[in-house]
């Protein structure tokens, strides 16, 4: 594992010259390790190595390109197992989550370094020949959140490099190790100054957000720091995609089959500890189901082993840090203290560690604030509705729109209420399933643009239409 912090620029590990910080492990609160973060002055340096690498990064074959991109891939593989045990120890999630995090890494990884960039023939005709050809935008600056901190990473680089762009990476002051090894394995593929790491928080965020020199910004996290990165990337026009906060809903139909939708509901809920930007974290069920659904939920968060990831047998890690254990504490004591009925768990775990076990809280409604707040957390409240309109008025009636789902085994009913649904993806009889082929982003407060597919790859590309007169 990693055992100290450092900067990587143009090719060199760099120590930081801001604040200092510590990376805690959430199962046991010790500190994992001590750092410094970057100062202004250095993440000019990274932008600077960046912006000089884009001159020959960006005329690299596509083929010699996409080979480089395999090899990275090759590389994930052969250090996954050290991979996962940093995501494990500065993360928190079980082994087998973190795992599954670095084989999710390598295979997009693999399906960047296989699609093809798109020319478009507009017009060929007698007189003139136009076509749409993608370019490189230059430097992209990659700002990742502290919950899959090595597959978003891949989600944000990956594609820029595919294009033909150059990266500087600012990964989350709560999980750097992931990434600054991420990143260290890539310069053992690529050219220095290609992709460069800066540490750093609200300070280094800001001073990326009004860069100059950075010529796109590809963001995970939440609302109010996305409209800041809005607001202060409008000097040189940045180019923005933003993935933020959700607060996803999902809908049981009348007639549906609670013991073959439960389990999926449990897990699409409580993955990553519920600690995922498109987890289900609002359940609105109808009457006729709703105490068996509860029941059967409240059986699954109870079947649970809480414990350290790194732990044999352990299902269900810690909250990564202290602040968010503390709001998903305060949402669930809010909704005990409005009515709600806590069918599982609903306390912290006693000793070290950010432990909360997985919550099911009934009798809740839309107006309490663990309905109406993002929880990012072990908590879902589960909320009766007797009419499948007043559920979708319900469902849409929150200010974010990234993910909903609907469940049911009429195909038709579902398919019409979920395309009612204000998100951007709308899952039926599933929920959170991101997919490298399908295109993924939010509407209202949840975002703008998308990642994933052909349609995230040219959101790192310039459109140049070439018009040829015969």
């Amino acid at each position: 594992m990693t055992t100290q912090l450092s900067l990587l620029i143009n090719g060199e590990k760099v120590a930081g010259n801001g604040a200092s910080f510590d990376v805690i492990n959430p199962a046991d609160e010790t500190i994992l390790v001590s750092g410094k973060m970057a100062s202004t002055d250095q993440l000019d340096q990274a932008v600077a190595a960046a912006r000089q690498a884009f001159a020959t990064w960006r005329t690299t074959p596509e083929a010699e390109r996409s080979a480089l991109l395999h090899r990275i891939a090759d590389r994930i593989e052969a250090n996954a197992d050290e991979l996962a045990r940093i995501i494990v120890q500065e993360q928190g999630k079980p082994l087998f989550l973190a795992q599954v995090e670095v084989g999710g890494a390598v295979a997009w990884t693999r399906y960047n370094a296989d699609l093809e960039i798109p020319v478009k023939v507009i017009e060929d005709s007698d007189e003139k020949r136009i076509e749409g050809h993608r370019k490189p935008l230059g430097v992209v600056a990659s700002i990742t959140p502290w919950n899959w901190p090595l597959m978003i990473a891949i989600w944000h680089i990956m594609p820029a490099l595919r294009t033909g762009n150059t990266v500087v990476c600012k990964p989350s002051g709560m999980t750097p190790l992931n990434t600054l090894r991420l990143v260290e394995i890539v310069n053992e593929v690529l050219p220095a100054g290609v992709v460069n790491l800066v540490l750093g928080e609200r300070e280094i965020g800001e001073a990326i957000s009004r860069h100059q020199d950075i010529d796109k910004i590809i963001f995970t996290g939440s609302t109010p720091t996305g409209q800041d990165i809005m607001t202060h990337a409008a000097g040189n026009l940045k180019r923005l995609t933003l993935e933020l906060g959700g607060n996803d809903a999902g809908i049981v139909l009348p007639g549906t089959d609670v013991n073959a939708v439960a389990e999926g509901i449990f897990n699409t809920s409580f993955i990553n500890m519920g600690q995922t930007c498109a987890a289900l974290k609002r359940l609105y069920v109808h009457d006729s189901l709703y105490d068996s659904l509860c029941s059967r939920l409240a059986d699954l968060a109870q079947a649970q082993v809480v414990g350290d990831g790194l732990e044999e047998g352990t299902t269900f890690g810690p909250v990564q840090n202290a602040a968010q254990f503390n709001i998903v504490r305060e949402l669930v004591e809010d909704a005990r203290a409005k009515g709600g009925r806590i069918l599982s768990g609903g306390e912290p775990v006693n000793g070290k560690g950010y432990f909360y076990p997985p919550t099911i809280v009934a009798d809740v409604s839309n107006g309490v604030r663990l309905v109406d707040e993002e929880q990012f957390g072990p908590a879902l409240p589960v909320i009766r509705y007797s009419d499948v309109d007043e559920a979708i008025r319900m469902a849409n009636d929150c200010p974010f729109g990234l993910g909903g789902s609907v469940w049911g085994s009429d195909l038709d009913e579902a398919e019409r209420v979920a395309r009612q649904l204000e998100s951007g993806t709308v899952w039926i009889n599933n929920h959170a399933e991101v997919l490298p082929h399908a295109p993924f982003g939010g509407c209202k407060l949840s975002g703008c643009g998308v990642e994933f597919g052909v349609e995230g790859l040219l959101e790192y590309t310039q459109l140049q239409v070439i018009n040829l007169r015969k």
